[in-house]
């Protein structure tokens, strides 16, 4: 099966945290590698936002009344499979996905791995959003996690267990 193309538009929208050199090829190849390991076989456009913890301390209350920040929102497009789709390019519109780069940055070192890392997971987690998945049950946070860790492996960014 002739896996499509995936456009993934990313927007810089902060200026607290620098973005590092391969960050932007990162989040594309996380994409890619969640939508491959979902059977995703259509052409899919995402949008990853990068913001700062100001700005997604705003978007979370204007859309979930939380007025706190948190490190990643996810705004799906569509629901049970069915996607709108981008009349120029025949793409499947997945949806749009913020990340704090404040918070990645911060969690990074909390959790003692890279950034990298952080947002690779960020962005993993957000896409099986965007595709449905949902945590609010004990057995679909497990779920969802084995599928974030698969990927993160596939992709070389699994946590070093040995440190």
């Amino acid at each position: 099966m002739k896996s499509e193309k995936i456009h993934v538009i990313i927007t810089n929208s902060q200026k607290k945290v620098r973005i590092p050199t391969g960050m932007r090829m990162l989040v594309r190849r996380t994409c890619t590698a969640v939508l491959r390991y979902e059977g995703f076989s259509d052409a899919a456009e995402i949008s990853v936002t990068f913001v700062d913890n100001e700005g997604i301390r705003a978007l979370n209350a204007q859309y979930r009344d939380r007025d706190i920040e948190t490190d990643v929102l996810s705004f799906p497009m569509g629901s049970n499979g069915v996607y709108d789709t981008n009349l120029d390019t025949g793409s499947k519109i997945l949806g749009d996905i913020v990340i704090s780069m404040e918070r990645a940055q911060e969690q990074a070192i909390l959790y003692g791995h890279s950034l990298e890392r952080e947002v690779g997971y960020l962005t993993a987690h957000s896409v099986l959003h965007l595709l449905g998945y949902d945590h609010m049950e004990p057995i679909d946070k497990v779920h969802m996690r084995e599928k974030e860790e698969a990927v993160m492996q596939q992709l070389g960014l699994e946590v070093d267990l040995s440190v």
